[in-house]
């Protein structure tokens, strides 16, 4: 992205790949219960995160869902890390995918953490399975 857009194309920006990334479901949650206190927050990760980073055309989404699960799952950040898991979906990012970035973790950032980041995303991974087996149902 260009560094001379401003603030408000960013943030833009951002809102559009953040709801692409993690559907607008998740989106609209985190807007319906940000507050005066968080908000800055929401704006931050909004712009920087998703309107910076995110949104630039260096890597594909699928690429940086895959870079974004190892960093996570190295750092033992197990909430963020589900959710990228399931953000997979919009991202192209294969079960594959999330293996091989996982055995990554294991060589690199230790096998304690890629053992808790694989239990964390094969419960994210079912979850996934559930939830479309259900809508199938529904059809």
């Amino acid at each position: 992205m260009a560094d001379n857009i401003d603030k408000n194309e960013r943030f833009e920006q951002g809102m559009k790949t953040r709801r692409a990334v993690l559907g607008d479901a998740h989106v609209d949650r985190a807007q319906t219960v940000a507050t005066g206190f968080d908000q800055p927050f929401q704006q931050l990760i909004t712009e920087a995160a998703w309107g910076t980073v995110w949104s630039g055309n260096h890597w594909t989404k699928r690429e940086r869902s895959m870079v974004t699960i190892a960093l996570l799952a190295a750092l033992g950040q197990d909430e963020e890390l589900a959710m990228h898991v399931r953000a997979t979906a919009n991202t192209g990012a294969t079960e594959a995918d999330i293996r091989e970035a996982l055995l990554h973790v294991a060589i690199y950032a230790g096998v304690p953490a890629a053992n808790h980041a694989f239990k964390t995303a094969k419960l994210a991974l079912a979850g996934m399975k559930a939830d479309s087996s259900s809508e199938e149902e529904t059809k």
